[in-house]
């Protein structure tokens, strides 16, 4: 018995039939509005997700902002700081020059004013070395150079003698070098002195002596007490000047003093 198919049953569709039906199916799925809804799901997606890197872009700039203003932040701060302490610094440094400059002129001072009274003390020193002055002070010639009588073995008087008192001071007339100072025979006891110009003084009828061979004596420096030793007939000093040491080599001691600038 010869069956027989209907057409169309049991065949597998055409490639043609299959491709018919899929644009059919797509064509319905627009219809029904399916690919539409998908569509704008997925568009919308993407929209966040970009919005979502947007903002964590944006979040990530923030960051980096408050970490660049924070830094700023911190420098200026450091900087405000050190201006502070490089002004202590200057400010202590010039305090400490201040202080330096003061002391320095305070030594200076110091220094100016010492050698002044040196200065001083040289020029008062020099002065009264170079200053000749009376044997005796506030005495007078009682007898004069080369007065004569029998009182001097020459003949006159090789000095003058000074109004003194028994025990008054008796000094140098001017600065010099003590060359001898003890017993000098008729003179009693007597000193004489080199001068720093080069003459001779002597000082007789000393009642004590107090100074030594040697010493150095200023003007005005006692060298004893007026007495009545030797050869002398009372209290007086007998006073000399010489261009030797040795006796006969007297010149006026008036003229002398005076050309010393001592008024007599």
């Amino acid at each position: 018995m010869a069956f027989t198919r209907a057409a169309g049953k049991h065949r597998r569709p055409s490639v043609l039939s299959r491709k018919s039906a899929n644009i059919a199916g797509v064509a319905a799925l627009t219809t029904t509005g399916v690919i539409g809804t998908l569509a704008p799901q997925a568009i919308a997606a993407e929209q966040d997700l970009a919005a979502e890197d947007t903002g964590s872009i944006r979040a990530v700039a923030l960051d980096h902002s408050a970490a660049g203003t924070l830094t700023a932040q911190v420098e200026a701060q450091a900087l405000a700081q050190q201006e502070v302490l490089d002004q202590a610094e200057a400010e202590r440094q010039a305090e400490i020059k201040r202080k330096a400059e003061i002391k320095r002129k305070a030594e200076a001072k110091a220094k100016k004013e010492r050698e002044e009274r040196e200065r001083a003390a040289r020029e008062a020193e020099r002065k009264r070395l170079n200053t000749f002055r009376l044997p005796v002070a506030d005495s007078y010639v009682s007898t004069s150079y080369k007065s004569g009588g029998s009182l001097w073995s020459s003949g006159s008087h090789s000095g003058v003698d000074f109004h003194a008192s028994s025990g008054s001071s008796v000094v140098a007339v001017g600065s010099g070098t003590v060359v001898e100072a003890g017993w000098g025979g008729a003179y009693g006891n007597n000193v004489v002195i080199r001068m720093n110009d080069g003459s001779y003084t002597q000082y007789g009828h000393l009642a004590s002596i107090s100074v030594s061979v040697g010493q150095s004596v200023g003007s005005g420096d006692q060298i004893g007490l007026s007495g009545s030793t030797g050869n002398s007939t009372g209290p007086h000093l007998h006073f000399e000047a010489r261009t030797s040491p040795e006796y006969g080599s007297d010149i006026d001691p008036v003229s002398y003093l005076r050309q010393h600038g001592v008024s007599v």
